[in-house]
């Protein structure tokens, strides 16, 4: 497991086709009436009409109509979770240690002064939620995301994990901010947890205050909804609060505190639990209550993992390792620097959660660094991959107490195999990036003298990519770049630009049945790696 990763990539999205976004005051009409049934599940029930049908088969008035109109019969349910896991017997909300179970109940401290919704996700309400858009401008909904409010089937809890923090055991972790509500069954039959964050203390907040701030809070909405919108496994947000609360943070770590305005966000997420979240069972020997979560998150969340099996921990170890090498691909695709990827910030479900410090990077730079508080550069964004192995190397200690040998084994040969896991997703996603079809020996080569090319330049990574998708085959053969393909100028002063561009053009005569304007039109589809366009078709309503 000392094999480095050495390919050295990146990019900045400049523009992002964010999903339908509201920004407040903003009104948007109704529909018709529904009527609602409660259940036992956190869902919201409507006579008459199947919720087996998907969306594609309802016409736009039907679906429409399946929209709760109010809170008044939509419910969560904490009972998945709190029929299986144990709970902290200790009920006060005060910061101690905590063993020997998953969850702490802790409800959530409103923020005191006046709340004001300010961003909303249409469609997080509409298409997870199964909410109007009207309803978030009710009270209750207000009061919902707020923490000020409990609804219908809820336990807020907070959840027990560790985690190696920059490469360190830093011990109890936990939600120091966070709260689930519980989890929610839509239309589709599909569980969804809901957590606020900024929601005030729980017994595992240390030191903190429990709160976030606005700067933050509106950097999180913003990226998860973009992520989203690029296809990239990630939590999502709902909604965002502001309030007059004096919020104070050491925003650049140099001792200057200043006084900042509170806020939460509804975030929403099949599952928050991540690798520091069998760390810390593993780590104080509460190995009943490891198999116990493992079986679990198997059974809830990892469908091709038969929980029977008696290698189930292995074939489960597998999934998770073929899917953080596919996440931390699709990150590096887009140029996205986590910033903070501690082991208790990684997704047993590998999507994006926990939004810190992250970048996207500009200027080319494998060192790009979105942390300020990193100063060594250990989750510099071409770092990434490599820290993907330390993490799941971590995941594989804390299942080794529960395997025998020859599962061990099996574990850590299936580790061994992330390298190429990785490498094969990348040369995947930047192949498309460059219009390539089929597989040639070379591919790996091109690819990277376009990024050798790129850093020595200093060349916008994601605008490189997409000037390639629109530039001409002949206008590249004479070497003849006009001026506003500026990135693509930048590399052309490089004196081995024409020698990659003699490599290139002929890579793509290789491409059986293809035309340059199908490589242009394929290049730019929404679909493609290498596009990231600018236009926001529904994205904001004002």
């Amino acid at each position: 497991m000392t094999q480095r990763i050495r390919f050295r990539f990146c990019c900045l999205i400049r523009g992002l086709a964010f999903p339908r976004l509201l920004l407040f005051g903003v009104s948007c009409p109704s529909v018709v009436c529904c009527l609602l049934l409660p259940d036992l599940e956190g869902s919201a029930h409507l006579l008459l009409l199947s919720r087996n049908k998907s969306k594609h088969e309802l016409g736009y008035c039907e679906t429409e109509a399946k929209l709760a109109l109010s809170l008044d019969f939509w419910t969560l349910s904490s009972e998945n979770l709190l029929a299986v896991l144990p709970v902290d017997p200790v009920k006060e909300n005060y910061v101690r240690k905590v063993k020997n179970c998953i969850f702490s109940i802790a409800v959530p401290t409103p923020l005191k002064s006046r709340v004001r919704l300010v961003a909303v996700s249409k469609e997080v309400l509409e298409d997870i939620l199964d909410l109007d858009l009207s309803v978030s401008e009710t009270d209750d909904f207000i009061q919902l995301v707020s923490g000020e409010k409990i609804v219908s089937g809820s336990i807020p809890l907070a959840h027990r994990y560790g985690g190696h923090q920059f490469g360190i055991w830093a011990g109890q972790l936990g939600d120091g901010r966070a709260h689930l509500l519980g989890t929610y069954m839509n239309r589709q039959g599909e569980k969804w947890e809901l957590q606020l964050k900024g929601s005030g203390k729980t017994p595992y907040s240390r030191n903190g205050d429990g709160r976030a701030v606005l700067r933050s809070s509106v950097r999180e909405f913003l990226c998860s909804e973009a992520m989203h919108s690029l296809r990239i496994p990630t939590s999502r947000v709902a909604s965002l609060v502001v309030s007059d609360n004096e919020v104070w943070r050491d925003q650049f770590y140099n001792g200057n505190i200043v006084k900042e305005r509170g806020a939460i966000v509804l975030r929403v997420a099949k599952s928050w639990f991540r690798i520091g979240s069998l760390e810390i069972l593993a780590h104080y020997g509460e190995l009943d209550l490891l198999r116990t979560l493992l079986d679990f998150i198997i059974r809830e969340h990892f469908p091709s993992v038969e929980v029977a099996e008696p290698n189930r921990y292995v074939d489960f170890f597998s999934v998770v390792v073929s899917e953080t090498a596919q996440l931390i691909a699709l990150w590096m695709s887009v140029g996205f620097a986590h910033g903070v990827c501690n082991t208790d910030n990684f997704s047993l479900l590998s999507i994006t959660i926990d939004y810190g410090p992250f970048g996207f990077m500009e200027a080319y730079n494998p060192d790009f660094v979105p942390n300020t508080s990193d100063d060594e550069g250990r989750y510099k964004i071409g770092n990434q991959a490599n820290i993907g192995i330390f993490n799941l190397n971590k995941l594989l200690q804390a299942l080794n107490p529960i395997l025998d040998p020859r599962q061990r084994q099996l574990a850590a040969q299936i580790l061994e195999g992330y390298p190429v896991l990785y490498y094969t997703r990348f040369r995947e996603l930047f192949k498309a990036k460059l219009g390539l079809l089929g597989e040639t020996k070379g591919d790996d080569d091109l690819i990277a003298f376009l990024l050798h090319l790129m850093e020595k330049t200093a060349a916008d990574f994601t605008m490189t990519f997409r000037q390639l998708s629109e530039i001409t085959q002949s206008q590249l053969q004479e070497l003849n770049i006009p001026q506003q393909f500026w990135a693509l100028n930048m590399i052309s002063k490089h004196k081995l630009f024409s020698a990659w561009v003699s490599q290139y053009l002929l890579r793509l005569k290789s491409n059986m049945n293809d035309s340059d304007s199908e490589r242009r039109k394929r290049m730019t589809s929404p679909s493609s790696p290498a596009c990231s366009s600018a236009s926001f078709p529904e994205a904001f309503c004002s």
